[in-house]
């Protein structure tokens, strides 16, 4: 049981100490309703103290070698001063046993970085509610003073979308030399990317890497752009030699030099932040509906009437909304 005081909480994040911030998230993760009340406490206070990073989201097939990728863009980060938080949405992981916690034995070298910080994700029950957890945790991580939060999707599917929602910058990895360069990869995904990088671009791999480039680039040509201040630009990296992501990273920087320039950065976080308001708002409604008592007496006399074709699907349904 957690006892310590949420001043505490909040001094400890404030201070940078760990220790604090691993106990906040472990606090935040938790479904304890005396839990829940003393991070949305902490997360009062500390929210002013929120908001002073670059939020990047990462996704990518498969294969596409994102923990490698994380590693190589990270220490790189870390080494010139910046503290690197890596974060994770994976709604799969309580069936998978948490293929993120595989990433962090792989990000050796980053792990045990004394600027850099990796969270697994919660196991949560929907997107949702993982992707909520998530969120919190990047404020706290902000909070702390960790000025770049990298979160990285495991599951392929919905999770793109939902983590696309809270970052500043939302990268695609693709690898070349695996058929059909989009296989994996749905153009709403694509349509989300503010850049597309193809990885492994090093060795043998060049030639392939480049006509991987030219077919996304005429693929990226029949999207229309989301913003009239950018062009999703293909880009090519190594995850293997030192510096070789660095390329993506001034891409990162120039996207948020000309979105802050537009006012376009503020917008998003402005748009960012409701729409997390309207799914925690969903969230709640959902578990209210769970919790009903009255419901839940209900539910199995209505769910009868509609298997046996007396009562419609959208009359069950008013009927059961109306005890809300």
């Amino acid at each position: 049981m957690i006892q310590t005081d949420p001043d505490r909480f909040v001094q400890g994040i404030l201070d940078g100490n760990r220790r604090m911030l691993a106990k906040t998230i472990t606090l935040i993760e938790s479904s304890l309703k005396a839990h829940q009340e003393k991070a949305s406490t902490v997360m009062g206070k500390i929210l002013p103290h929120t908001g002073n990073s670059i939020r990047l989201g990462i996704t990518g097939v498969p294969g596409v070698g994102k923990s490698t990728f994380i590693e190589n863009l990270g220490v790189y980060l870390a080494d010139k001063g910046h503290k690197v938080a890596v974060l994770a949405v994976d709604p799969t992981s309580r069936r998978s046993g948490g293929s993120i916690l595989g990433d962090k034995t792989r990000m050796e070298k980053l792990s045990a970085h004394e600027n850099a910080f990796i969270r697994p994700s919660p196991a949560g029950e929907t997107l949702g509610g993982v992707a909520a957890k998530t969120r919190e945790i990047m404020l706290a991580c902000e909070a702390a003073g960790f000025d770049v939060i990298l979160v990285e999707t495991v599951g392929v599917g919905q999770s793109e979308t939902s983590v696309a929602s809270m970052v500043d910058f939302f990268l695609v990895l693709m690898i070349a030399g695996a058929g059909d360069e989009l296989q994996g990869i749905k153009k709403g995904v694509l349509e989300l990317a503010d850049a597309i990088a193809i990885n492994k671009a090093d060795g043998d791999n060049l030639k392939a890497v480049e006509k991987a480039k030219g077919d996304l680039d005429l693929a990226m040509h029949l999207i229309t752009p989301e913003s009239p201040t950018w062009t999703t630009p293909v880009l090519t990296c190594s995850s293997v030699i030192e510096g070789g992501t660095q390329s993506v990273w001034e891409t990162i920087l120039d996207h948020n030099e000309k979105f802050k320039t537009s006012g376009e950065f503020l917008q998003r976080r402005k748009t960012q932040t409701l729409q997390w308001m309207w799914a925690l708002v969903e969230e709640g409604l959902k578990q209210r509906f769970k919790n009903n008592e009255k419901i839940n007496e209900k539910i199995p006399i209505v769910s009868q009437q509609v298997q046996n074709e007396k009562m419609s699907p959208a009359a069950a349904a008013e009927i059961l909304l109306s005890y809300l």
